[in-house]
């Protein structure tokens, strides 16, 4: 699998353990942007945008293009 495909199937994961919790416990937008580590979110906005961020530069680097 390309580190492409790895870090799509790495965020689908992420959304779908997002999903599951928000469904089950409700998520606030403090939760959202401001849980701590100890929290079932923890990093999880920071650790999906660093992913995303990933993501883009390698399509970027594909296309020989830049943000």
């Amino acid at each position: 699998m390309s580190d492409k495909q790895e870090l799509i199937k790495q965020m689908i994961e992420m959304q779908k353990k997002f999903i599951e919790y928000e469904h089950a416990n409700g998520v606030t937008q403090q939760e959202y942007y401001t849980a701590d580590d100890k929290h079932a979110l923890g990093d999880y906005r920071h650790t999906y945008a660093e992913l995303a961020n990933k993501l883009i530069d390698m399509a970027h680097e594909e296309k020989g293009s830049h943000r």
